[in-house]
């Protein structure tokens, strides 16, 4: 295998040893998760759990479940996820955690997903019981306004339960990004640190949020080991997405699958569950094959399918980026140190790259910015 320059060879072995092991753990980790939704169902412990009576309201029945299915299935998966997150990431030397900050992240990690999964259940249930005949284009459609009100709150409300975020005082690199993010027509409401050292050696860089929460985060890894024209170049691919209106086409477009998803679940649930859509109590019984549905009709449906697009719109922005960076080498080199240091796998095989990759694989980003910078210097040379 031909392996770019910019890349080092024992990096990409280790990536793919890294890459083969990671993908083993998270199937075991999905077959634990199916096999345990199907015991929590034919147990009978869901349908004990949601014909609880706490007084007239049934509101303190659906949090006892949720936090009985979360706990149990937390209990059961614990193992697998302790080695997955902290001994696999230790083996590898990414992780920085000790066994203490492991378990407060994990103990926050619970919370949140409680209160988020308890609310959005809880609508969910409310729509089921105002239309049971047309809950799911209801549902459907209110996925968007999800959407939009979760990037929205998610950098200013979740991500500071988990990680310090601190303004850069770099005056050179933020004077390079607020040109950069100008050029695409951009405002920001600031350019943060964030410490992700305290969790990780891998490294990260993303424009979260919208509107007024909308902000620069750097990864202080990545701070350590980018020169300002790198940072300048993954930040100017992030604009790609802003100038391409990515967001809102993955908006469109997932508000579409998740309205045919919702549909073909109402039909399959009517089918194999006669009393499904019957009560409320009812609905919250059938929470776990409801679950499996979704999660096997979005994957079997929409998987490859969503994967390309995002290839396709992660080529343009990368696009965008070389468009707009003054030399295409700092896009390489910030990619190729990204992939060496992240233990990326430059050059996956083809069904890997068609089931795991939202992004081009970097092999092919190299090579793209390499003919880009080919093709740039060759149009302005001599004719």
């Amino acid at each position: 295998m031909s392996i770019h320059p910019l890349l080092d060879p024992e990096k990409q072995c280790q990536a793919r040893r890294y890459e083969k092991e990671k993908r083993w753990l998270g199937l075991a980790g999905l077959t634990l998760s199916s096999a345990f939704l199907l015991a929590f169902y034919f147990s009978g412990l869901s349908s004990r759990l949601s014909h609880l009576e706490w007084g007239s309201s049934s509101i303190f029945t659906l949090l006892l479940y949720v936090f009985v299915l979360q706990m149990t299935m937390t209990v059961v998966s614990f193992p697998l996820h302790f080695y997955r997150s902290y001994i696999h990431e230790h083996k590898w030397n990414f992780s920085n955690h000790t066994i203490k900050s492991w378990l407060w992240e994990q103990f926050k990690s619970f919370w949140v997903g409680f209160i988020l999964f308890s609310l959005l259940l809880g609508l969910l249930l409310w729509t089921m019981a105002l239309s049971q005949k047309y809950w799911w284009l209801i549902a459907g459609l209110g996925a968007a306004i999800v959407s939009i009100v979760l990037a929205t709150i998610f950098p200013v409300v979740i991500f500071p339960i988990f990680n310090k975020y601190t303004p850069i005082v770099n005056e050179e690199l933020t004077e390079a990004l607020e040109k950069i993010l100008a050029r695409g027509g951009l405002k920001s409401s600031g350019f943060f640190k964030e410490d992700m050292s305290r969790q990780t050696k891998k490294e990260n860089a993303f424009l979260a949020g919208l509107g007024k929460t909308r902000r620069v985060v750097l990864g202080d890894n990545l701070l350590e080991h980018m020169r300002v024209p790198e940072i300048v170049s993954i930040m100017a691919h992030e604009v790609g997405h802003f100038r391409h209106k990515h967001i809102w086409m993955n908006i469109a477009i997932g508000t579409g699958q998740q309205l045919i998803v919702f549909f073909l679940i109402n039909l399959l649930m009517s089918m194999i569950f006669p009393d499904f859509l019957s009560s409320t109590r009812v609905n919250l019984t059938l929470l776990p094959p409801l679950l499996l549905l979704m999660g096997g009709l979005s994957g079997f449906l929409f998987t490859p399918l969503n994967q390309a697009l995002s290839r396709h719109f992660e080529r343009r922005a990368d696009l965008y980026a070389l468009r707009n960076i003054a030399d295409p080498r700092d896009f390489m080199t910030a990619l190729a140190g990204l992939a060496d240091r992240n233990l990326s796998n430059a050059y996956p095989e083809w069904w890997i790259k068609i089931l795991y990759y939202s992004h081009p694989p970097i092999g092919e980003r190299l090579e793209m910015a390499q003919a880009y910078a080919k093709g740039q210097s060759n149009s302005s040379g001599p004719e």
